[in-house]
């Protein structure tokens, strides 16, 4: 396996990482080897790479992958991220803003794989984007945040809507640790490899996602309330429709968003649809 020498590029082109851009790139090869372990690679793939940066990770994803597809939004990093790249003929770059691109213009037909470090202050977006585009890959591998990747894999009594929002459309793992120093410059906390495995489709159908996300985007919205009242002032109910929602579903008033475990949420997604008609 071949490593680029990111300190070599970042000297000859005098490379600043953005702060405002959350540049934090990944270049020591035990963090890299551990992003490459968890996509498991068979060498047929399509891979989607978010945040290319300087190529450390593009070219280890071209070494073990038949397409890679690298997005990058810094337009000063491309000399460098082309230099990395030249003798891969099997990466494509793509400037522009992930939050903004069409990916269905960018991919093939075929299935394809996620693999990316990603900016910390736009996780959330990031991963709803891609979870909720037409076209889902695979399988997912991000560099994130560990609080934020532990929260993600958080299950019955400590659910978050973040949590939620993944686990209804694949498992998620942490399946390593990366140290802050593997990275330049070095954020203040830790990373986690966290894989999502998706599901053929989501737990929550698409045409009811909108609803879904209504619900519990009120379910959590005050967090030391009762789910009758959050959900009540979330979506503008009184407190006794409230009641009479939640006791179609099933589900005690009394209780807290963050106890409620993914059948439960279904059952009160059902129960909602059922009193709007």
């Amino acid at each position: 396996m071949k490593f680029l020498d990111t300190h070599a590029l970042i000297r000859k082109y005098a490379i600043r990482p953005k702060k405002s851009l959350g540049q934090n790139f990944l270049i020591e090869p035990s963090g890299l080897r551990k992003v490459l372990s968890a996509a498991e690679l068979q060498g047929d793939e399509q891979v989607l790479e978010v945040g290319a940066g300087l190529g450390s990770l593009t070219v280890l994803l071209a070494q073990n992958a038949r397409e890679v597809i690298a997005i990058e939004i810094d337009q000063t990093l491309f000399p460098a991220l082309q230099e990395a790249i030249s003798q891969y003929k099997n990466v494509k770059t793509a400037h522009g803003d992930i939050l903004e691109l069409d990916l269905t213009n960018l991919l093939s037909d075929e299935p394809f794989v996620v693999v990316a470090n990603i900016p910390y202050y736009i996780t959330s977006a990031i991963i709803r984007k891609l979870l909720e585009t037409q076209k889902r890959p695979t399988h997912m591998v991000l560099t994130i945040q560990k609080e934020v990747a532990e929260r993600i894999i958080a299950r019955d009594g400590k659910m978050s809507l973040l949590a939620l929002s993944v686990q209804i459309y694949g498992k998620p793992e942490l399946v390593a640790t990366i140290p802050a120093g593997a990275f330049y410059p070095a954020p203040d906390v830790d990373s986690a490899v966290l894989k999502l495995s998706l599901y053929e489709q989501p737990i929550i159908e698409d045409a009811n996602t909108d609803a879904f996300f209504k619900l519990a985007t009120a379910g959590f919205s005050q967090k030391r309330k009762t789910l009758r009242n959050s959900l009540a002032a979330g979506l503008g109910i009184s407190a006794q429709e409230s009641e009479g929602l939640l006791d179609k579903a099933q589900i005690q008033s009394t209780r807290r968003a963050e106890t409620l475990h993914l059948q439960e949420w279904q059952q009160l997604l059902d129960a909602y649809l059922t009193l709007q008609g």
